[in-house]
């Protein structure tokens, strides 16, 4: 029997986390701006609440991260794991960020400046 491959938004969560942690700031600094409960950004962070994109665009702009920048740091997330089943998922998506926004950040993609040191 094959491992369960991780959820989209555990990828998100733990790399929500990592960007909050690296700027030193508390989650209910960061609920508070953007807008939500400690709680449910807790539970956000550690994958158990399926975020909408209202959410998650809250959450990004209180942590000073583009959507690429966040799909970037989730597929280093991923590309840290053993199970690499789910990289290809987010490299599609931040693909398919850039086809459909030309007006996309530059550094969208796991190789791009969005990626902090520290995740890759």
């Amino acid at each position: 029997m094959t491992p369960l491959e991780p959820l989209l938004r555990e990828l998100l969560g733990e790399a929500l986390r990592r960007r909050r942690r690296a700027q030193g700031r508390t989650l209910a600094d960061v609920a508070a701006q953007a807008g939500m409960s400690m709680q449910h950004l807790s539970d956000v962070e550690r994958g158990r609440k399926d975020p909408s994109s209202e959410m998650v665009a809250a959450i990004c702009g209180a942590l000073d991260l583009t959507l690429g920048q966040l799909m970037s740091l989730a597929g280093a997330t991923e590309a840290g794991r053993t199970d690499r089943a789910v990289a290809p998922v987010i490299l599609d998506l931040t693909d398919t960020l850039r086809r459909t926004r030309p007006d996309a950040p530059a550094d969208v993609g796991p190789t791009g400046p969005g990626v902090m040191a520290s995740a890759a």
